[in-house]
């Protein structure tokens, strides 16, 4: 079923109005001016939202007549129910916004232009955060989405069974990658060497940034069948051709890697480094982080994370700045990457020696400096999903003409564009 977009949920808007009647902000209030009590509605997405209470807990200590009512939404259902809010122009103050989602939302008027405010809130104020970082929350000239926290992708890997094929550190370059994998896969039946996510929908236009392409031309035209691009996706089909890639193995990533390694590479954000040292604590000593291996032209990593925006339609408009600039804080995005190993998004706290000395953290801030967002377009995650379904024709298929399917899979992305 094709994914809904604000433009086919605000023309269907009368059906859904009134749906969220009891969403949004509230003020209740005592008597006395002083005694005013303002609520502000936070939704926040997937599992690491529900650590949001516990940062609100310190934000109400600090401003004792704002409350915060947190709502937590499950990813697969959390576009939807925006696309209703926004609809019906009720909804939440505050909301996490997924980077990719930004430019739609923001197409949509739904989210607050920031650049009025950022002398009133200075903590929101570009310079506090990693450029690229504030690229995603950027869509034209209007700045809607604070970075909050970040994350780039790295290459994870067993140590101590690269070094039994012949490799004491992490594999440098895409023709390393590729030996690398082979060697490992190798080592018996069931045994591979780099476990290749074809659910990641950012990795072939990142590993094709890597290769050389613009991905889209100055017009803004794909150019997802020419070279740089076809040869990135012939590339990732080597893999599975060679077979150091299993297809439909069934288990995580972090199964894979333990034990005699099925599969000892993978490439990841950085929550995986915490669930290896909790699901897998016999591996210490035996892995390690990297940043990517370099194809034709650089070793450019994705720039994901999520971003705190206000709604446009906040009826507590000084409460949700307040808000957002104090979880913009170095301390506070510190504080959140205890309670969820995310990473922070202001330049500031990268200089707390928690990311200083951890030698895994460290890569990460190595990747940063390479790290760029998805292209800031609102019909670009429509095109990444149609791109999965594409790949795994050509994964799936040996000898498919990979040219012939990305000329197809271009002519898909034209007319997504022009929606």
């Amino acid at each position: 079923m094709r994914k809904k977009t604000v433009a086919t949920v605000l023309a269907s808007t009368l059906v859904v109005m009134g749906i969220l009647t009891g969403c949004g902000a509230k003020s209740e209030n005592t008597g006395n001016a002083s005694d005013k009590v303002t609520t502000i509605s936070v939704w926040g997405m997937g599992e690491e939202a529900k650590s949001i209470p516990k940062i609100a807990e310190l934000f109400v200590a600090e401003n004792p007549n704002i409350k915060v009512d947190v709502q937590t939404l499950p990813w697969d259902t959390a576009h939807d129910k925006l696309l209703t809010a926004v609809a019906s122009k009720k909804g939440p103050d505050v909301v996490q916004m997924g980077t990719t989602w930004i430019p739609e939302f923001a197409n949509a008027k739904a989210l607050m232009d920031l650049t009025p405010y950022l002398d009133e809130y200075p903590g929101l104020k570009q310079e506090n955060f990693y450029p690229g970082s504030v690229e995603t929350g950027t869509f034209e000239d209007s700045y809607v989405g604070v970075p909050w926290y970040i994350d780039t992708r790295v290459l994870y890997y067993r140590t101590d069974l690269l070094k039994e094929v012949g490799y004491d550190q992490a594999p440098k370059t895409w023709d390393e990658m590729l030996d690398a994998s082979k060697k490992l896969a190798a080592r018996g039946e069931g045994k591979y060497g780099f476990a290749l996510d074809v659910k990641e929908q950012s990795l072939a236009f990142m590993l094709a940034r890597q290769n050389g392409s613009t991905l889209f031309d100055a017009d803004g035209k794909p150019l997802f069948n020419q070279p740089p691009f076809v040869d990135t996706v012939k590339y990732m089909q080597q893999f599975f051709t060679d077979k150091s890639a299993p297809m439909d193995l069934g288990i995580d990533a972090v199964q894979g890697f333990r034990g005699d390694g099925i599969t000892p590479m993978f490439i990841s954000g950085p929550w995986m480094v915490n669930l290896i040292q909790e699901q897998a604590p016999e591996l210490e000593g035996k892995w390690a982080t990297a940043v990517l291996p370099t194809g034709k032209e650089n070793n450019f990593s994705s720039l994901g994370g999520a971003n705190m925006s206000v709604f446009q339609f906040t009826k507590n408009q000084e409460a949700s700045l307040k808000f957002v600039e104090f979880m913009a804080k170095p301390e506070i995005q510190l504080k959140w990457m205890e309670l969820t190993k995310s990473l922070p998004s202001s330049q500031e706290a990268w200089k707390d020696p928690v990311l200083q000395d951890d030698a895994n953290y460290k890569v990460f801030g190595e990747q940063l400096a390479t790290a760029v967002p998805m292209p800031s377009t609102k019909t670009f995650e429509e095109t990444a999903q149609s791109f999965l379904s594409s790949f795994e024709k050509v994964y799936r298929t040996p000898g498919i003409d990979i040219q012939k399917e990305m000329d197809t899979f271009n002519k898909k992305a034209e007319s997504i564009i022009k929606k």
